[in-house]
C-alpha cells in the first residue's frame, strides 16, 4: 500500500505534536518501595498517569537518583522535578525548616494536619517559593520513645541516661532533662542498644518497626494522642516546574495530590498502630505519654531547643509564634 508524501508529513506532523504536549517528570527519595512515603509518591504517579494529560511521572526511589540528604538543592535548581523530602534536611540551607522536626510544636497526627493548612506553613511556603520549590502534599510522620531503664513519659524520666535523640533540637532538649546524647544513625541503634552503648532511644515509628528495635527495648512509648516527635515530610515539586504544565496537567498533579494527602495522613496513623502493636506483640511494655506529661516536655522545649533556634534563624521568633498559636 503506497502513501502519499502528503499523507506521510501529516502522520509525522501529529507524532511530534503529540511528543510535544507529553511530559515526563523525574521524582527522586530515599525510601523504599514498600515504604508509605514511596506509596504517597506512586499514588500521585499513577493518578496522574491515568487522567490522560500527557503527564507522566518517573519515580526514582532508594537514593538511585540523588542521596537522601542531597535532594533540596538539585530540586531547588530545576535538575530534579518533584522529591518526597523530610524538609528539616534542608534547615542548612534555610534556618526556618528546623522547625518542621521541633519538640512540642505537634501534638497528634490532626494537630499536624491543622499546622500544614495554617499561617505557620503559609510563612514556611513562601520561603520555599524563593527557592523555586512548592508543596503538592503536606505530611507528618510521628515517632516515640523505647527505653531499657524504665518507661519514658516525661523529662525525668530521661535523666543520667544515654540516649539517641532524632535531630539537634530533641538533642538540645533531652540534654536539658540530663540525658547523655549519643549522635547515630537510625541503623546503628539496635547494635548500640545491644552492646549498652544506649539506653533509650527516640525516633520514628517507622524505624522502631524496621530495624526490629522491639528485639533490643524493655519499654515502648508509642505516638498516641500525645506524642512529642513529629517530622514534616512533604511532596515538593520545582516551582517554575508546576508552572511550565498546561492546565490540564496541573489540574490532574492537584487533584491527585489531594487524595494522596488524605492517604497520608491516614497511613501515618495507621503505621502507630503497627508499631505499637509489633511491640506489644513481642512482649514490651507500652506506655502513654499524658497531655501532662507533653506539656512539660513543651516548657523544657521552651527554655532549651526554642531559644537555640530562634538564636540562628532570621525572624525565628515570630515563626516561631505562628507554629506555637495552632492549636
Amino acid at each position: 500500500m503506497k502513501f502519499s508524501s502528503l499523507a506521510i508529513a501529516v502522520a509525522v506532523s501529529a507524532l511530534m505534536s503529540s511528543a510535544a504536549f507529553s511530559e515526563t517528570l523525574k521524582l527522586s527519595h530515599q525510601w523504599s518501595e514498600g515504604d508509605v512515603r514511596h506509596q504517597v509518591a506512586q499514588m500521585v504517579a499513577d493518578d496522574v498517569a491515568a487522567a490522560g494529560v500527557d503527564l507522566q511521572i518517573q519515580i526514582f526511589p532508594n537514593q538511585t537518583l540523588f542521596k537522601a540528604r542531597e535532594q533540596y538543592t538539585p530540586l531547588s535548581r530545576g535538575q530534579l522535578d518533584m522529591t518526597v523530602l523530610p524538609l528539616s534536611y534542608a534547615g542548612g540551607q534555610q534556618p526556618a525548616y528546623n522547625l518542621t522536626l521541633m519538640p512540642g510544636l505537634v501534638k497528634n497526627h490532626d494537630h499536624g494536619n491543622r499546622l500544614s493548612h495554617s499561617p505557620f506553613m503559609d510563612e514556611v511556603q513562601k520561603i520555599m517559593a524563593g527557592d523555586d520549590v512548592i508543596t503538592l502534599v503536606h505530611g507528618y510522620l510521628a515517632g516515640g520513645f523505647g527505653s531499657n531503664k524504665g518507661c519514658i513519659t516525661k523529662p525525668a524520666d530521661v535523666a543520667g541516661i544515654s540516649i539517641r535523640a532524632a535531630g539537634k533540637s530533641f538533642e538540645q532538649m533531652l540534654a536539658g532533662a540530663g540525658a547523655s546524647i549519643s549522635s547515630m544513625a537510625s541503623s546503628e541503634i539496635y547494635p548500640a542498644l545491644q552492646t549498652g552503648v544506649l539506653d533509650a532511644t527516640n525516633t520514628s515509628s517507622e524505624s522502631f518497626v524496621s530495624y526490629r528495635l522491639y528485639e533490643q527495648l524493655k519499654c515502648y512509648t508509642p505516638a498516641g494522642e500525645y506524642a512529642l516527635w513529629f517530622m514534616y515530610q512533604p511532596l515538593l515539586m520545582n516551582k517554575t516546574t508546576f508552572e511550565a504544565l498546561n492546565k490540564a496537567q496541573q489540574d490532574a498533579l492537584m487533584a491527585a495530590s489531594a487524595k494522596a494527602e488524605a492517604f497520608y495522613l491516614e497511613q501515618a496513623k495507621l503505621g502507630d498502630e503497627v508499631a505499637s502493636k509489633a511491640f506489644s506483640d513481642a512482649g514490651v511494655e507500652i506506655a502513654q505519654m499524658t497531655e501532662a506529661d507533653f506539656n512539660a516536655w513543651r516548657d523544657l522545649a521552651k527554655t532549651t531547643s526554642y531559644p537555640a533556634f530562634v538564636a540562628e534563624t532570621p525572624d525565628g521568633q515570630r515563626l516561631l509564634d505562628l507554629a506555637l498559636s495552632v492549636e
